[in-house]
Parts: C-alpha cells; sequence; structure tokens
C-alpha cells in the first residue's frame, strides 16, 4: 500500500536517480538486514510502543521502556538505520486520488531478482514480491484510474522482455490492512 506521496514519485523533491536507489536498497537489502538485526526485549518494546501509536513521543517511550529520551532517540534510529522499521504516514489512497489498486501476478524467464528489481523501480508499485507458486513474482500498483493501470500493464510491465505472462487482481473493496503484527 501507498506509504507516502513521495514513494508514488507524485512530488519533484525526490529525483528519479534517488528514488532508483531507495528501491534497490530497499528491496535487495531488507532481508539480510533484518538477519543481522538481533533485537534485545528493550528494541522489541519500543517496536510495539509505535506500533501502538506511530506519533507518540520519546518521552513517552522512554518511560514505557525505563531508557531516557537521549536512548530511545538512539535506539530507534539505529532500528531505521538497519532497516528493522520505518515510521511513515500510512495513507488512504482514495483519499489522495488514486482510484485504482492492483495486484499483478507475474510468470517471467530469466533471472527474478533482475525483473525485481526494475517492477521496484517502477513509483506504481508499492510492493514486489519474488514467489514460489504459480507466479513468480507479484506487484501491487496504485493508480489514479483504469486507464492509468491499462498503461502500467502494456508499456511499462508487459514490455519488460523478461515477463512472459501477467494476471491482474482489481481491487474492489480493501477489508484489512494492519502493520500491528508485533515482535518475536
Amino acid at each position: 500500500m501507498i506509504r507516502n506521496l513521495y514513494q508514488i514519485g507524485k512530488f519533484p523533491a525526490i529525483s528519479e536517480v534517488k528514488w532508483l536507489n531507495l528501491c534497490q536498497n530497499r528491496s535487495m537489502a531488507r532481508t539480510e538486514r533484518a538477519k543481522a538485526s538481533v533485537l534485545d526485549d528493550i528494541s522489541k518494546e519500543i517496536i510495539e510502543q509505535l506500533q501502538i501509536d506511530g506519533r507518540k513521543p520519546y518521552s513517552e517511550i522512554a518511560k514505557a521502556v525505563g531508557l531516557s529520551e537521549a536512548a530511545v532517540r538512539q535506539r530507534m534510529q539505529k532500528l531505521h538505520d538497519t532497516g528493522v522499521m520505518q515510521v511513515v504516514a500510512v495513507t488512504d489512497p482514495l483519499q489522495l486520488g488514486f482510484y485504482r489498486q492492483a495486484m499483478i501476478g507475474i510468470r517471467c524467464t530469466g533471472d527474478m531478482t533482475e525483473l525485481a528489481n526494475k517492477l521496484s523501480a517502477m513509483p506504481e508499485a508499492d510492493y514486489v514480491v519474488m514467489t514460489a507458486g504459480s507466479f513468480d513474482i507479484l506487484v501491487e500498483v496504485v493508480v489514479e484510474n483504469d486507464q492509468d493501470l491499462i498503461d502500467v500493464l502494456n508499456t511499462k510491465i508487459r514490455a519488460l522482455p523478461e515477463v512472459v505472462s501477467t494476471e491482474t487482481f482489481v481491487y474492489l473493496k480493501l477489508h484489512k490492512q494492519f502493520y500491528n503484527w508485533g515482535v518475536r
């Protein structure tokens, strides 16, 4: 789902080069960064506090976990820098004028990782995952209307030489979307 307007390239404040680098850094290293991070109980408590309220002040988090405000700020920065968490504004695409969302199943030939990187660089794609099953890759796209969806499919996704076939699942109504699955 759309996390913010910079992610979909609607603001000129982020250049295309920065956008591509951001996409590649987030997609290629997320698993490795997460594996390298071993969370202690206090870091887990900080994450739980933020899952309840992502805008909670450092001072309140500090009281809840028994650390100083500065220590909480440092831990949160480390959690962010290592890719363990992001603090972002989760928006409602409909309220921002994006009336069409779809999940696109892609069957491909060749290197899946290379194709996933290309798909990740598309500003319309907010979720790209390599899968095992009938599709090699799933891509969630968020666009303004049906014509934009057709354009993304025809001129961007199906135009890639690695794409063998696609199947598009248009969202009719989003029933549940939460990011508060806790910590282990």
